[in-house]
């Protein structure tokens, strides 16, 4: 096991992955040689080159087109979306390409295809940098949506999705980015669709994804006091 912030494990996943696969490439905005906004891909335009790690417009509908086609070519395109405020502008490509090829095709067509984006207030970022759009990717037909709320969550469910065949969201928090948390060692896979029991109780279920798992381990505690036993 080993201690990393959130943003290092995803950064660590993204490495494990473009090393083990060479059809793994990422693109986005200010990936490459600002390595990010968040500076989740840091350093790995120096270590796989331009052509694996592409900068690119900011114009999210034709990111997403992009990724969309280069998964049907037969690659694994990794997408960052700066902000998950800017998701409805991929809507067309989600709705109309991406979660519905591999049916139209009757499985014929794979799309392994990532849109990494995140999301969620209280980081002072804005009015247009700030909202949580969860529900409306988790409404579309056809798309695997996660949100992990730590950083082994996030490192093993990264690595999962970048290996499914179907298209996958992946949402994270602005404010998860520093936190820390042990993470296994080796090739470390987190099944997409499985919840997790981050607390045992017996008294009362709480369903959280995202950074409401951290808001809901302090509620447990808050009803730990009065006699209560939460299961987050």
């Amino acid at each position: 096991m080993a201690m990393m912030r959130y943003a290092e494990a995803l950064r660590s996943a993204l490495r494990e992955e473009m090393q083990r696969d060479p059809s793994v490439w990422l693109m986005g905005e200010d990936i490459a040689v600002y390595g990010g906004v968040f500076k989740v891909s840091r350093d790995l335009m120096e270590e796989f080159g331009p052509e694996r790690v592409r900068d690119t417009p900011i114009s999210e509908q034709t990111l997403t087109a992009m990724a969309v086609t280069a998964a049907m070519a037969g690659t694994r395109p990794v997408l960052e979306i700066m902000y998950a405020d800017f998701l409805p502008l991929s809507i067309d490509a989600l709705t109309n390409q991406a979660s519905i090829y591999n049916y139209i095709w009757n499985g014929q067509v794979t799309m392994p295809f990532v849109l990494r984006t995140q999301g969620g207030g209280g980081a002072g970022a804005g009015a247009q940098h700030s909202k949580s759009l969860d529900a409306l990717v988790a409404h579309i037909p056809g798309l695997k949506v996660v949100a992990p709320a730590t950083a082994a969550d996030a490192k093993g469910l990264l690595k999962a999705a970048i290996r499914d065949d179907h298209p996958v969201v992946f949402l994270e928090h602005k404010l998860l980015y520093n936190t820390r948390d042990e993470v296994p060692d080796g090739d470390h896979l987190v099944e997409i669709g499985k919840a997790r029991i981050a607390r045992a109780g017996s008294d009362v279920s709480i369903i959280a994804s995202s950074k409401m798992v951290v808001d809901a381990l302090k509620a447990a505690d808050e009803l730990a006091n009065e006699g209560i036993s939460a299961e987050v």
